[in-house]
């Protein structure tokens, strides 16, 4: 799937509307491999990602959303981010679906199917699997449960409602309200 035209506009025009502040406090970008460490940001969350380069589509919909100033609140939170590529592998025109106005409340379902309060970083969510037995679920803000298990090489993977799985490549990207864990997959509500 291309990004629209309209999407990047707006990934665009959330970059100018927070006046560059992700390329001023050097916000991370991006590997997809979630060992190395990225570099100590003084950005949130929605800054942050806004900085990544492979983010553009999810900083789009949390603007369409009307998501942006909870998710650069206080918090904090954790982010289960999905690149450009896992939104990419969404049937086609679903992201051009979830963007008119007559599924805004779908949408930010969605999204928030991504967030949990409080922050959550990888060593707690790994020690959680341990301890469950090797599968660990958990609730989002929307009120939803994920599970995280590992997959054959400790890689945390995440299943959603609709049973499909995504690894996060990323993990612990440290934001002053919280922390992101980079996905290759969006996750769905069953």
């Amino acid at each position: 799937m291309i990004i629209s035209k309209q999407l990047k506009a707006a990934a665009a025009a959330s970059v100018l509307a927070m006046g560059g502040l992700a390329l001023a406090t050097g916000a991370p970008a991006l590997a997809h491999n979630h060992k190395e460490k990225p570099a100590k940001t003084q950005a949130n969350i929605v800054q942050t990602a806004i900085g990544t380069g492979v983010h553009e589509t999810l900083v789009a919909v949390v603007q369409a959303a009307d998501l942006a100033d909870t998710l650069s609140s206080p918090g904090p939170f954790t982010v289960f981010a999905p690149t450009d590529d896992a939104f990419a592998a969404l049937p086609a025109g679903t992201v051009d679906s979830l963007l008119l106005p007559e599924n805004k409340h779908q949408l930010q379902d969605i999204l928030k199917y991504h967030v949990v309060a409080g922050r959550v970083p990888a060593a707690a969510l790994s020690a959680a699997i341990t301890r469950s037995g090797g599968s660990y679920s958990f609730e989002t803000v929307a009120g939803e449960t994920l599970t995280a298990s590992f997959s054959g090489d400790n890689n945390i993977v995440i299943t959603d409602g609709a049973n499909r799985t995504s690894t996060v490549t990323m993990a612990d990207v440290k934001t002053t309200n919280g922390v992101i864990h980079v996905t290759n997959g969006v996750f769905l509500p069953g």
